[in-house]
């Protein structure tokens, strides 16, 4: 009775589920329809067979809609998760473009460096994203606006979608007790699309609504996500301003919270603060190194010589 009964429940997830179904805040991948053929497969052959389904099903969506501001469906895009053929079995992996090495920046460069503070699981962790002003001088324009006015302080991240996106900024997420609302925010302001730059892993966007109710494809004024893949379904429909150059390891922690039903992390995920910098030429930064995944400690636990010789400059 109970090797019958795990099948039927794996098989059951694999039935279609109806638009009305998918809340409108939740970027997830829609089910396959059918169901494996063998009425009796080991349980390995299940859960590859489900994911398989799953992910093939998310290439096959046409028009997926992509991080929005909680008012509309928002299916798992379609280009994100790629399948790749290993032996017999296939497996869901996404793709993760080496970082941008800020060290290697020209010496006689400019750049503008946001610095966010995050506090989660009882400690604060630093993420750091070069903005784009050249390509989205509107949306960075407005984006400084709300740093300058100590808009994102205290605010808690909304989304987290493990492999997909992170999404934070809006002003609703201060109050607790407004989280049931939380992701619908922000919509005192809005920007117009600056449309150029292509979703890869670390890549900074603007939220918005969908395009049956903007089909001028303008920005939310607050909320803004991070990519955790290269998803090519999101290219020309969302305002990228910018791109993580440390803590891509923070984003992908927090992507594994736990959260609810919504995507939301059950435990508060909070911006501490954020400041943004003129650089000029180099940075060197604690994180993921250019040659490897090895994480480096942040210059805040640092001793006093590990900080001298990784210094920002």
């Amino acid at each position: 009775m109970k090797s019958h009964f795990l099948p039927l429940v794996l098989l059951s997830l694999l039935s279609p589920l109806s638009a009305q179904e998918l809340s409108p805040a939740v970027p997830v991948p829609p089910p396959a329809g059918a169901a494996p053929a063998d009425p009796l497969p080991n349980i390995e052959s299940i859960a590859n067979e489900a994911q398989r389904k799953l992910f093939e099903a998310a290439d096959r969506a046409a028009g997926g809609a992509a991080p929005v501001d909680g008012s509309q469906p928002a299916a798992f895009p379609s280009g994100g998760p790629q399948v790749t053929t290993t032996g017999s079995g296939k497996k869901a992996t996404f793709a993760a473009p080496k970082g941008i090495d800020p060290s290697t920046w020209p010496k006689d460069s400019d750049h503008k460096v946001a610095i966010m503070e995050i506090k989660f699981g009882g400690r604060k962790e630093t993420v750091m994203f070069e903005l784009y002003p050249q390509d989205a001088p509107q949306t960075v324009s407005n984006f400084l606006d709300n740093v300058e006015t100590g808009s994102y302080n205290g605010l808690a991240f909304h989304r987290a979608v493990e492999g997909f996106i992170v999404q934070t900024g809006d002003p609703l997420t201060k109050d607790e007790a407004k989280r049931d609302r939380w992701g619908t925010g922000g919509e005192a302001k809005s920007v117009p699309a600056e449309i150029k730059r292509k979703h890869t892993k670390g890549a900074v966007a603007m939220g918005r609504k969908p395009d049956r109710v903007n089909g001028s494809k303008r920005s939310n004024g607050y909320q803004f996500y991070f990519a955790l893949g290269h998803y090519g379904s999101l290219d020309g429909n969302y305002t990228v301003f910018g791109q993580v150059i440390s803590g891509l390891e923070v984003l992908d922690r927090i992507a594994k919270m736990p959260v609810d039903s919504n995507d939301c992390p059950v435990g508060r995920i909070e911006i501490e603060s954020v400041k943004v910098v003129d650089q000029k030429g180099p940075m060197y930064v604690s994180g993921t190194t250019k040659s490897d995944d090895t994480y480096v400690r942040p210059a805040s636990s640092q001793s006093a010589a590990g900080r001298l010789f990784r210094r920002i400059w």
